[in-house]
């Protein structure tokens, strides 16, 4: 009689299958980054908001409910990776210990740290989970000791270096500010369109100042670019869910045809140097608000919420309206110009056709 016996690998594979574990570089790379972003929007972004509402009303609760939901950063974004890694209840609920504990712990670097540590204490909690008879003590001991031990180990140099990488961009843009008003506003740009999340990326980074303003420029021309670019084809419904929701929806476009992304990463290319050596605009708002471009407007208020705290600290002086025209030029007027500009050539041969940019909404 013969036995089959299942070598080790096998066996870790059907464990790891059997509890949902995937060590994917897209799962963790993308979903758990792309996550990581609307805690943070679910928190600092609209914190910010509140506070921004009630410092121009003057208007004390609103104050509160922004510094509230701004301390719950941390826990926010370990819940959002959570739920995205499809955590089971118990280690869900666990997250909110490591997730505080990793923003704490990790200095200014906070949002790459969170994810990181996060990341590592989901996968352990879902190894444990419902392995044995005291699964209610268990799995929560588990997730939170590894993820509170692995940022008091991790998080601090994580931090470090996420914040030591935003610094050199930040520095570069201020030394170049015409090179890397063109490379940030491009690359960056690219992330509002790709199925990645630049606002994670410019959070994770903490991009601030001339380079904030560069990203902003450039996920500005993709969002209002191609709304104003395939407006023929989607009409106005189009135009506001590409301009105020994303420009993802023309990631399917691309993909069949990659020609119809040339105009607006032209624009960004313009808009980028405009915005870093003509009008210097700072964004020194959250820096999640410079990869969200006109999301709900995100970006522009987080703009505005930056000349209000620079006047607190006596950095600035009032807003004139040179200020308020520079964000209308830079981040809405001039990608709806310059985007169907740049494609009518390529309409005109042929690389652009009718029905290209259709979203058949």
């Amino acid at each position: 009689m013969r036995y089959h016996i299942r070598y080790p690998r096998e066996r870790v594979s059907a464990f790891l299958k059997k509890k949902d574990i995937s060590f994917s570089a897209r799962l963790y790379g993308v979903d758990a980054f792309g996550a990581m972003a609307q805690g943070l929007f679910a928190s600092i972004l609209i914190g910010t908001i509140f506070e921004t509402l009630g410092e121009q009303f003057g208007l004390q609760v609103l104050m509160d409910i922004g510094a509230c939901a701004k301390a719950a950063s941390g826990p926010t974004m370990a819940v959002a990776i959570g739920y995205a890694l499809k955590c089971p209840p118990l280690v869900l609920f666990s997250l909110v210990a490591v997730g505080e504990a990793a923003n704490i712990l990790s200095g200014t670097g906070g949002a790459l740290a969170v994810s990181c540590m996060t990341v590592a204490a989901s996968e352990c909690g879902k190894a444990i989970s419902k392995e044995t008879k005291i699964d209610i003590i268990m799995t929560p001991c588990v997730t939170i000791s590894v993820g509170i031990l692995l940022s008091m180990a991790f998080a601090q140099p994580v931090g470090n270096l996420a914040s030591f990488v935003g610094n050199m961009v930040m520095w570069a843009t201020e030394l170049w500010p015409f090179l890397m008003g063109v490379a940030l506003s491009a690359a960056v740009g690219l992330t509002m369109t790709l199925p990645v999340s630049g606002a994670a990326l410019c959070a994770a980074l903490g991009l601030s100042g001339l380079a904030g303003g560069a990203a902003l420029a450039g996920c500005c021309a993709q969002m209002v670019g191609f709304a104003a670019m395939s407006m023929r084809e989607n009409g106005w419904g189009g135009f506001f869910a590409q301009g105020l929701g994303t420009s993802m929806l023309q990631m399917g476009n691309v993909s069949k045809n990659p020609r119809i992304w040339i105009p607006p990463i032209l624009t960004s290319m313009v808009a980028g140097p405009l915005a870093t050596c003509v009008f210097k605009i700072q964004m020194n708002g959250p820096s999640i608000a410079a990869g969200m471009g006109t999301s709900g407007l995100v970006g522009p208020i987080g703009i505005y919420s930056g000349w209000l705290q620079d006047i607190e600290l006596g950095l600035r002086g009032e807003i004139t309206s040179l200020d308020y025209w520079s964000i209308i030029l830079i981040y809405l007027m001039l990608p709806a110009v310059l985007t169907p500009l740049f494609a009518a050539p390529l309409r005109k041969i042929g690389w652009i056709k009718e029905g290209d940019l259709d979203l058949h909404l």
